[in-house]
């Protein structure tokens, strides 16, 4: 990348956008400190948000050369006069462009690439995060220079902040006219924790920047020989399959033998071979298959959320995540409210059904549980249960909720296949299962409205656009937790039938 000439002379105009946590008044005192250690006089100033995810804290900082003569400094940047925008999360960078703060003929944008989810993205029932490409994409056209690279995850590497690796991506970038070691100096001012810092802006530095990530490398799986030639075989069953369906066969294969055990994945090659076996090239009916059988298979109970919980994965990158160091202590509490539907759904298949089937009983289980635990799983005693109940699975299969799981995969599928002379409805339908996820409440209301978008869908069987209603049905379901949206868009189908 070509270092950009850096200006000297006039008023240089630095913004960094930053939410909390992410040390962008650090950012700033370091900025603010270079320049009057290299004979700048500079000015910073900042405007807090609304909160963490609503609002970003905006700072701004100026600086010009000392000559004697006090320059007049903005409290604000404006709208097309911005020479540096820094930005500590990949849709600052894309609020920071909407603003006009970033533009062609003079700002330089550094921002990281990686997503810290706002809680608008969090909150919609189907995908709502936003696009990182079309900010990526939109920052290429917007600023005169860009440099990005995931510099979240190099500051936690190297034990620090994002503010020390977008520090050394400043540096890096050449737009400001000191050296490397002045902005070194200037770390050192800050005392503790320098030593951290200075290893995140090295890298910052010393890494070409990139639009996103390295991809990692897959995972080596190993195991008992016995185990390995089963797993190997099921691998040569997904191998000759289309190159269209093994591209998604594969990590479904993989998540339903890591929920259960390779028994359950022939199950799930069985039941995508069933659907191959009456699909034909492109294979959209069967790619479409593997993907949401395999969801469907690994369905979300007690005990998979027991088994998550207490993973020494999950435990490290908790650990990571806060940036423990050597000597700290982690507490780690977790809350559970289990219904009594999720209860009893753990009771064999005929005792359970009998249990739900019975509202005095139900009463008094959500009497007994119904405020719920705090279990701290840093504890030996709440580790140990949640550790064995997460490795029960051999009870899995004995349970009602498997029997209700098994008794909806095999009624959805023979739906959607019933519907082949129909092959591009037959598709929205399977796609239609990800309506269902979760477990509790949010198990209930995605039952609600699959069961709403198919028996809506299965009405248009026939007509050209079918196929389409059915998708917009799926989607205005993903639009909102309640299902405002699909009743509206329900009540419209009934108007033209």
């Amino acid at each position: 990348m070509t270092m950009q000439e850096p200006r000297r002379a006039g008023i240089i105009k630095l913004a960094v956008l930053a939410v909390g946590g992410q040390g962008g008044g650090v950012l700033t005192g370091w900025i603010e400190a270079l320049a009057r250690a290299n004979g700048y006089v500079a000015q910073a100033t900042s405007v807090a948000g609304v909160a963490q995810r609503t609002g970003a804290t905006v700072y701004y900082i100026e600086m010009a050369p000392e000559t004697g003569k006090p320059p007049v400094f903005s409290l604000m940047p404006a709208a097309g006069d911005v020479d540096v925008m820094i930005t500590a999360e990949l849709m600052e960078a894309g609020r920071s462009i909407l603003r006009g703060f970033v533009t062609p003929d003079r700002t330089t944008l550094i921002t990281s690439t990686h997503r810290a989810l706002a809680v608008s993205e969090k909150m919609t029932p189907g995908d709502g995060i936003a696009s990182s490409e079309e900010v990526l994409a939109a920052a290429e056209i917007a600023a005169r220079r860009v440099v990005a690279a995931d510099y979240d995850a190099m500051a936690i590497r190297n034990g620090s902040v994002i503010s020390a690796s977008l520090f050394g991506a400043l540096a890096f970038s050449g737009v400001l006219p000191f050296p490397r070691e002045a902005f070194e100096a200037a770390i050192r001012t800050g005392g503790k924790g320098s030593e951290a810092s200075l290893r995140a802006f090295a890298a910052a530095f010393e890494t070409a920047p990139v639009a996103a990530a390295a991809q990692k490398s897959a995972p080596v799986v190993k195991g008992p020989a016995h185990l390995m030639e089963a797993w190997q075989k099921l691998e040569a069953r997904v191998t000759a399959m289309p190159p269209a369906i093994a591209e998604l066969a594969l990590p479904g294969l993989k998540k339903v033998v890591d929920f259960q055990d390779l028994a359950y994945g022939q199950e799930y090659l069985d039941r995508l071979g069933q659907v191959q076996a009456r699909d034909r090239a492109p294979w959209a009916l069967s790619r479409e298959a593997a993907k949401y059988i395999a969801n469907a298979m690994a369905y979300d109970d007690i005990l998979r959320v027991a088994d998550r919980k207490t993973r020494a994965t999950r435990f490290s990158r908790i650990a990571e995540e806060m940036r423990l160091k050597p000597g700290n202590l982690l507490h780690l509490t977790e809350f559970f409210h289990p219904r009594a539907e999720e209860l009893t759904s753990l009771m064999p298949a005929n005792f359970g059904a009998r249990m739900q089937a019975d509202p005095v009983w139900m009463a008094r289980i959500d009497r007994w549980f119904g405020k719920g635990r705090r279990m701290r799983t840093d504890s030996l005693p709440a580790f140990l249960m949640l550790h064995l109940l997460g490795g029960a699975r051999a009870w899995r299969r004995k349970t009602l909720r498997h029997r209700q799981e098994q008794a909806h995969l095999e009624a959805w599928l023979a739906t959607a296949l019933s519907q082949l002379q129909h092959y591009d409805l037959a598709v929205e339908l399977i796609r239609c299962r990800r309506l269902v996820k979760g477990y509790s409440d949010t198990h209930v209301r995605g039952l609600s409205k699959f069961d709403r978008v198919v028996s809506t869908s299965l009405r248009l069987a026939g007509r050209e656009d079918a196929a389409d209603w059915c998708r917009r049905l799926r989607e205005a379901a993903l639009q909102d937790e309640e299902g405002r949206a699909l009743q509206g868009a329900i009540r419209t189908v009934e108007s033209f039938l």
